[in-house]
């Protein structure tokens, strides 16, 4: 099996990373967490590799930024929003875990992940050589659990039983990172992800978690609003 294609795209604003992957056979290709703003980098980059966008995928609907799926929807034909059926967000496609995102012959794998948000989901690779965690698990890491439903029980539960069963050479790609780092792989946070990795118990996880005193995210009460619409700002 060929090499997936791949680019790993970054907002410098929200430290938000934006996957396109693609079949290079087919050139059918999908973008994992597009950002409203960098919607004309991402389409550059597809036409300058000659791709066919089909998708836009959310992890979930993000409190720190606008999601690019609705810009793109009016700009390429036929491109289909997609994200969890749990994320009680519109799409043109909800997805559960287990369901199979098609791209060309190369598909990605639902696993659900809720704990950061109740409709959060992880996307695994058809070869299990690559998880896309989202806000779920981030390299030495993960998301808060304090709003939109979150959960620190159910974030150990998900990483613990999604995330760290996958080989230990799956790379983990992340949706955010602002340290600038790239990626990490399953065995390095199944040893040592402070919050996560080694002998911590779910009981010394929620109690990290509890204490960790952020704050709420500059865009959260016009980012949330709008990703449950697709990505639209404003009501129309």
């Amino acid at each position: 099996m060929a090499a997936v294609g791949f680019k790993q795209l970054f907002d410098d604003v929200s430290c938000t990373y934006t996957y396109l992957l693609w079949d290079p056979k087919t050139k059918d290709a999908l973008l994992i967490d597009p950002v409203d703003t960098k919607v004309d980098r991402d389409l550059k980059v597809v036409a300058d590799e000659g791709l066919k966008l089909i998708y836009g995928v959310n992890t979930h609907a993000h409190a720190d930024h606008i999601t690019g799926t609705g810009l793109l929807k009016k700009k390429v034909e036929g491109f289909k929003s997609v994200i969890s059926k749990a994320s009680t967000a519109k799409a043109d496609i909800h997805f559960e875990h287990g369901d199979k995102i098609q791209f060309g012959e190369r598909y990605l794998t639902v696993r659900s992940t809720p704990g950061h948000t109740d409709g959060c989901s992880s996307f695994v690779l058809d070869d299990e050589k690559m998880v896309f965690t989202g806000d779920a698990l981030l390299i030495q890491g993960c998301g808060r659990t304090d709003f939109q439903g979150g959960s620190s029980a159910k974030l150990y539960e998900s990483i613990h039983t999604q995330i760290f069963t996958l080989p230990d050479d799956c790379i983990v790609y992340p949706g955010h990172d602002y340290k600038g780092r790239l990626s990490s792989t399953v065995k390095e946070e199944k040893e040592n992800n402070p919050r996560l990795g080694g002998t911590k118990t779910q009981e010394e996880f929620i109690d990290i978690m509890n204490n960790l005193n952020l704050p709420n995210p500059k865009m959260i009460d016009i980012a949330v609003p709008a990703n449950l619409r697709c990505g639209v700002p404003d009501v129309e």
